[in-house]
């Protein structure tokens, strides 16, 4: 169950920086196409904030809840070694 949370919460995050990284492209190459963003670097900057935003927490996922499973893992098999 934890690694289907885990794995489910990772698709998610990087589903949505995946858009935001299409939103920017399509602001930097089809900008003539966008009438209601008359700002684009403002526009851009916005995406570029939302991808940082669930780029950190895709990290986290990854630093302290993948680690901390792997790491207790390691450590049932060291005790389970010594008896």
């Amino acid at each position: 169950m934890r690694d289907m949370i885990l794995n489910a919460s990772k698709s998610y995050y990087v589903g949505l920086i995946n858009k935001h990284i299409a939103n920017v492209e399509i602001y930097l190459n089809k900008s003539t196409g966008i009438g209601e963003h008359s700002d684009i670097l403002a526009s851009v900057d916005k995406e570029i904030a939302e991808i940082g935003k669930y780029d950190d927490r895709l990290s986290m996922i990854i630093k302290y809840l993948e680690r901390k499973q792997d790491n207790v893992q390691a450590e049932e098999k060291t005790q389970s070694k010594s008896k």
